[in-house]
């Protein structure tokens, strides 16, 4: 019987010690959306927190490992969005470009929020190489998935040179999504996520036309 209560002791304290590890990364996410990285005092954030002051060095130790699990949940916020449109997208290439797409421009990441969070993180990412790391325009994750995606219907539709034109469309694509993130930056109030997928389609529909229309991604099964 003691060890079933130390059991459950031990399960309720590993519980409430999560939660506080969470409130603190979640109160530094709102501190930087709302204030910047630099106003982003530790006493701010355990106020937001409802937590003591302590409890960042019990958990992180110091400010920046804060600051570094911070970070580290945007970017999942990010990939866990890719992850659900990838799991519904249909098993073409073609389909796989397109969920990136939507994705990258879903109000679940690009909003007013996520994107103060990912602009003030990218402002100290010159100085801070985890920083740099995990917002890095030229990130190995997101360019495999669209190269991956690119190859094999530029192989298909027997474009010379496939290897190299899927690594331009890929840097092409991912430059004009970044600038689409700065458009929304600049102008949230009028950024509009239908005519901006349909720059997107539109531009990759050039290179690809059996694959693609201007409203996203055919549904022809390409062989990879």
């Amino acid at each position: 019987m003691n060890k079933i209560s130390d059991n459950r002791g031990s399960d309720r304290r590993s519980q409430l010690r999560e939660r506080n590890r969470e409130a603190l990364v979640e109160a530094t996410l709102d501190c930087v959306a709302e204030l910047g990285i630099a106003r982003s005092s530790v006493s701010e954030i355990i106020a937001r927190a409802g937590l003591s002051r302590g409890m960042i060095h019990l958990h992180f130790e110091t400010k920046d490992n804060l600051l570094k699990a911070a970070i580290e949940r945007a970017n999942e916020i990010y990939y866990d969005e890719l992850a659900v449109l990838l799991r519904q997208a249909g098993p073409s290439p073609q389909e796989t470009i397109d969920a990136v797409i939507r994705s990258d421009l879903s109000e679940n990441v690009l909003n007013r929020r996520y994107i103060s969070i990912w602009y003030a993180f990218r402002g100290e990412a010159r100085e801070r190489e985890v920083f740099r790391r995990l917002n890095d325009t030229r990130d190995e994750r997101m360019r495999t998935i669209i190269l991956e995606a690119f190859l094999p219907m530029l192989r298909e539709q027997g474009t010379p040179d496939a290897e190299l034109v899927a690594r331009d469309a890929t840097d092409g694509l991912i430059a004009l999504l970044e600038g689409m993130w700065n458009d929304y930056l600049l102008h949230p109030d009028a950024f509009d996520r239908d005519q901006a997928c349909r720059v997107a389609f539109r531009f990759i529909a050039g290179l690809l036309p059996d694959y693609f229309t201007f409203a996203g991604a055919t549904h022809k099964v390409s062989a990879k």
